[in-house]
C-alpha cells in the first residue's frame, strides 16, 4: 500500500478501508466542501474520513429527513453540490423526500449510504434492507460501490478500485453539470473504526490520477443555437402584438434582471415574475395572483397571447395555469437546458439552453412591436394593486392583513426563505421590496423540509435569513430546530391559525364533512420547542402586538428568534373571499 501526507503537530486519522479513502480522495478532488453526516456505525469509515480530512467541512445532523433538507438549502445557495452521509438501513429512506425535492428543484446532492455487503442482505442480519436503487423514479446517477477483499497486490483489487473510481467520478460530474441529486451506496465489511495516520497514494491502483474535475456550468460551455433556426421564431416573435413572458423559480441572476427588463420595453410584451422569480421592474407584473384570480371572464380573451415564453421552476398560481390551459396560445416556448415542460399542455417548442445565452442570442434578432397588449394591463394591474391597498387598510385582523405588515417589515436585503402551503400563495398577493431574495421548496412542494432549508441557507449565506411559515408545516418539521449551525441572525416568523388554513378556502374540503382531517386542527404553540432549543420566543395575537414585536425582531441578538403570530382560523377564508371579491 502507498502512502502521502503531511505531518503536523495534531495528526489527523484517516479510515484504513481503501474504498473509503478512495471516496475522500475522488471528493476532495472535486472540490466538494460540505458533506452532512447522520451519526451510525456502518458509515465510520467516511464520518472519519470527512471529519479529518481538512478538505472538508463535516455537518453533524442527527435526522435524516431534516438532515437532506439542511444539506439542500446549502446547495441552493452555494449552487454546488453538497454531500450527504448515513448509515444502513432505513436510514437512507429518510432521505427521499428531500431527493426528490432536488430532482425537480435542480439541486445538486450527492447521497452516499453505507451499506452491508450484498452476502448479508435479506439472511435476517439487522439493519438491513435493500439499498441499491431505492431512489430509481428520482435520481440523475445511481452506483453501487464494491469492497474488494482481495489483497492490494492483486490485478482484480486494481479494477475493482478503478470501476469503483469511474462510479464516483460520473456521479459527482452528473450532479454538477446536470443539477440534481446522485447516490453512491457503498458496503463495508467490519471492522468499521481502524484507522491510519496518513492517506494512501491510489495513483498506481488506479492507473492514473485519482482526482479528476468535471466543468462547472458555465454559459462559456454551452453551445449556441443555430441563428437561422432561431430567427424563424424571431420572425414569429416580431409579428405578435401580444406575447407574454412568464417566468417561475429562478435564483437571482444581474443578467437575467438585465435582460428581462430590456424585454419589456417593449410594448407588445407582457412579463409576468412569480414571487420566487427574483426578479422585478415597473414594467413586470409582480403580484400575479393579485391580477389574475379574480379576473372576469369577458377579459381572458384580451389577457390571451399569441406567445408564451416561459422559463425558470415550477409556477405557483394554479389561477394563472388555469387562465392559460383555457386559453391557450398559439406557440409556447420553454427555455431550459435540461427539461421541456409542458404545464400549459401547449408546448410547441423546447430550447434546450440557459435563459441567459438564448436572451443574449434571441435580441439581436428581435425588433419592437407596436401594440397596448403591456399598457392596458399595466393599468389593470394599477387599479387592482389601488383596490388592494384601500382594502388592507380596512380589513380586520386576519392572515391577509398578518401577510403585509410582516412583508413590509422584512429586512433589506435579506434571505427570505418561504414555507409552502398557505404561505407562498399568500405571498403572491404583495409586492417585494427587490433586495429580497426569495426561496421555496417548489419542487415537489410539500411541507415536510422548510424549517431545516431554510437553516441550510441561512447557514451558507452571510446575509440575513427569515424564514415565514405556517404553523403545520413548522411542527411537522420540528427537528429542523436541531441545529447546532442555526446562525444567530436566523429568523423564524410562524403564522399559526391552528391548521391547514388553506383547505377552509378550497371548494371541496368545507362540503366533505371531514375537515378536520384536511385542515388538521392542533391547538399548539411553540414555546416549548423554542425552549427546548435555545430560541428566543415572541408571541403576537393582534396588530398592535405584531406592529410593536416587529419594531424590534430583526435586530442583532445573541441567538435566533421565533415571532409566533396567531390568527383567527375561522374568519382568514372569510376575508380571502371578501379580497377577492373587492379587486373585481
Amino acid at each position: 500500500m502507498y502512502f502521502y501526507g503531511v505531518v503536523s503537530a495534531f495528526m489527523p486519522k484517516y479510515p484504513k478501508k481503501t474504498l473509503a479513502q478512495l471516496v475522500l480522495q475522488q471528493f476532495a478532488g472535486h472540490e466538494i466542501e460540505h458533506v452532512v453526516v447522520s451519526p451510525g456505525s456502518r458509515n465510520a469509515p467516511l464520518t472519519i474520513g470527512f471529519v479529518e480530512h481538512p478538505a472538508f467541512q463535516a455537518l453533524r445532523v442527527v435526522d435524516e429527513r431534516s438532515a437532506a433538507f439542511f444539506a439542500l438549502g446549502i446547495a441552493q445557495q452555494t449552487g454546488k453540490p453538497v454531500g450527504l452521509l448515513c448509515t444502513s438501513g432505513s436510514a437512507l429512506l429518510n432521505y427521499y423526500p428531500a431527493v426528490a425535492e432536488a430532482f425537480y428543484s435542480k439541486v445538486p446532492l450527492i447521497v452516499l449510504s453505507a451499506d452491508r455487503p450484498r452476502h448479508l442482505i435479506d439472511i435476517g442480519d439487522g439493519q438491513t434492507i435493500r439499498q441499491e436503487g431505492v431512489f430509481r423514479n428520482h435520481i440523475l446517477y445511481e452506483g453501487d460501490l464494491e469492497e474488494s477483499m482481495a489483497k492490494t497486490d492483486d490485478p482484480e483489487f486494481s479494477a475493482t478500485m478503478r470501476s469503483n473510481a469511474s462510479k464516483i467520478d460520473a456521479a459527482i460530474s452528473v450532479a454538477k453539470e446536470q443539477l440534481g441529486p446522485v447516490h453512491l451506496n457503498i458496503p463495508f465489511n467490519e471492522p468499521l473504526y481502524e484507522t491510519v495516520d496518513s492517506l494512501y497514494d491510489l495513483e498506481p491502483l488506479l492507473g492514473g490520477k485519482a482526482d479528476s474535475k468535471a466543468p462547472q456550468n458555465s454559459l462559456l460551455s454551452e453551445e449556441p443555437l443555430d441563428v437561422d433556426l432561431l430567427q424563424d421564431f424571431a420572425d414569429i416573435w416580431n409579428q405578435a402584438s401580444r406575447k407574454m413572458v412568464l417566468i417561475g423559480v429562478n435564483p437571482p441572476d444581474a443578467l437575467i434582471q438585465t435582460q428581462m427588463a430590456h424585454l419589456a420595453k417593449d410594448p407588445s410584451v407582457l412579463v409576468l415574475t412569480e414571487t420566487t422569480s427574483n426578479l422585478n421592474d415597473h414594467r413586470f407584473i409582480q403580484a400575479i395572483d393579485q391580477l389574475v384570480f379574480s379576473l372576469e371572464e369577458e377579459k381572458f380573451a384580451n389577457f390571451q397571447p399569441e406567445v408564451l415564453l416561459t422559463f425558470g421552476g415550477m409556477v405557483v398560481s394554479k389561477r394563472i395555469k388555469q387562465i392559460l390551459r383555457k386559453y391557450p396560445p398559439k406557440h409556447h416556448w420553454h427555455v431550459d437546458p435540461h427539461q421541456a415542460m409542458d404545464t400549459y399542455f401547449c408546448l410547441t417548442r423546447h430550447f434546450a439552453i440557459s435563459p441567459q445565452l438564448f436572451f443574449s442570442q434571441f435580441f439581436f434578432l428581435t425588433s419592437l412591436k407596436q401594440s397596448d397588449y403591456q399598457a392596458n394591463w399595466l393599468a389593470e394591474r394599477d387599479r387592482r394593486r389601488a383596490k388592494h391597498l384601500e382594502f388592507l387598510e380596512n380589513t380586520e385582523y386576519a392572515d391577509l392583513k398578518v401577510f403585509r405588515q410582516v412583508l413590509l417589515a422584512l429586512p433589506a436585503g435579506c434571505l427570505l426563505q418561504l414555507g409552502n402551503s398557505s404561505v407562498i400563495r399568500y405571498s403572491q398577493f404583495f409586492q417585494l421590496d427587490p433586495s429580497v431574495k426569495v426561496f421555496c421548496n417548489r419542487g415537489t412542494s410539500g411541507i415536510d423540509g422548510c424549517t431545516s432549508t431554510a437553516v441550510g441557507a441561512a447557514f451558507a449565506q452571510d446575509r440575513q435569513t427569515v424564514l415565514i411559515t405556517g404553523d403545520v408545516s413548522f411542527f411537522y418539521d420540528s427537528n429542523g430546530l436541531w441545529n447546532k449551525y442555526m446562525p444567530d441572525d436566523f429568523r423564524i416568523i410562524l403564522i399559526n391559525n391552528n391548521g391547514g388554513g388553506i383547505f377552509r378556502f378550497l371548494p371541496g374540503p368545507g362540503n366533505s364533512g371531514a375537515l378536520e382531517f384536511f385542515e388538521t386542527p392542533h391547538g399548539l404553540r411553540a414555546e416549548a420547542l423554542c425552549d427546548m432549543h435555545g430560541l428566543s420566543y415572541r408571541l403576537a395575537g393582534s396588530v398592535s402586538d405584531l406592529e410593536r414585536e416587529l419594531l424590534t425582531f430583526f435586530d442583532p441578538s445573541d441567538g435566533p428568534r421565533l415571532l409566533e403570530i396567531q390568527t383567527p382560523s375561522e374568519r382568514n377564508d372569510q376575508v380571502l373571499r371578501a379580497y377577492f371579491e373587492f379587486l373585481r
